[in-house]
């Protein structure tokens, strides 16, 4: 009945669009390229999500492997392992939306009977051929995101000639792939991809043209935080991003962003709040 209710509450927003979504990172791995979203048991996994939604998350995106450049894939069982246990106390314990951040069908299948409404592909559908048709059947939400090569190789050499029209073209392209699944586009999200088989030349191109995504009417998720590119431009590690992780939000928002995966939750609910009012098209 929970479930129900969260499903509710996300149709709503899919339909009228009132406010930016931030969609908190717990990670259930080892290897996650921030040390501090790694969450490795369920009691402090439900703590961190405590946290996260008093600073104002809407949605918890949970992982169990890691997808940082150069990451080594994990076995179903051992994600399973990883982010089940999580998911179910989450569920139990914190009013908010469940997202589950797999490529996996079997993880999302079983990740979705414990009370996950969203799963966050960063293959766009394209890992498992069963995922499409989980999906569409289980009337779940899809974040399709861009990426090119896997984690493993997307940073050796990635190459675009038009960034903004090619990443455009292939979530047009997955979209359509999951209509023919089955899937409402009411229930598709896209995500550009940032960072993921992109150098900094090209997640800048992207950032600057948020409002090209924005066009197509469905949501938009960017994901900026912390990520290396702002490391490039700001010489700094991870811990030392928040500043630049807000400018890349607050830029995201303001161009037609609608939801923003994020680490730190307070600060980021902030700047979106306001990037949110400075846009053309806030109330």
């Amino acid at each position: 009945m929970v479930y129900f209710v969260f499903v509710i509450r996300l149709d709503r927003w899919v339909r009228e669009r009132d406010r930016v979504l931030l969609m908190g990172v717990i990670n259930v791995t080892p290897d996650s390229f921030f040390p501090a979203s790694r969450v490795l048991s369920p009691r402090l996994a439900v703590e961190c999500a405590q946290r996260m939604v008093e600073d104002g998350a809407d949605i918890l995106d949970i992982g169990g492997e890691s997808t940082r450049p150069g990451a080594a894939p994990v076995s179903v069982d051992e994600e399973l392992e990883r982010v089940l246990p999580v998911i179910e106390k989450v569920h139990s314990e914190c009013d908010v939306v469940l997202s589950v951040d797999t490529t996996k069908a079997d993880v999302a299948r079983e990740a979705l009977a414990r009370g996950a409404s969203i799963v966050n592909d960063t293959s766009a559908l394209q890992a498992d051929p069963e995922m499409a048709p989980l999906v569409a059947e289980r009337s779940a939400y899809v974040v399709l995101m861009h990426m090119q090569g896997t984690p493993r190789t997307m940073q050796q050499a990635p190459h675009y000639n038009d960034v903004t029209a090619e990443v455009l073209e292939a979530l047009d392209a997955r979209v359509q792939a999951a209509a023919r699944c089955g899937i409402a586009r009411d229930r598709v999200f896209i995500d550009p991809g940032i960072g993921f088989g992109k150098r900094l030349e090209h997640n800048l191109a992207l950032l600057r043209n948020i409002d090209r995504f924005a066009a197509t009417g469905l949501p938009v998720v960017v994901g900026v935080s912390r990520k290396s590119f702002l490391g490039d431009l700001l010489g700094l590690p991870a811990a030392e991003r928040l500043e630049g992780t807000l400018a890349a939000q607050a830029v995201a928002v303001a161009l037609g962003a609608d939801i923003l995966r994020v680490h730190d939750v307070r600060e980021g609910r902030r700047a979106a709040d306001t990037a949110r009012r400075l846009r053309k098209d806030a109330a």
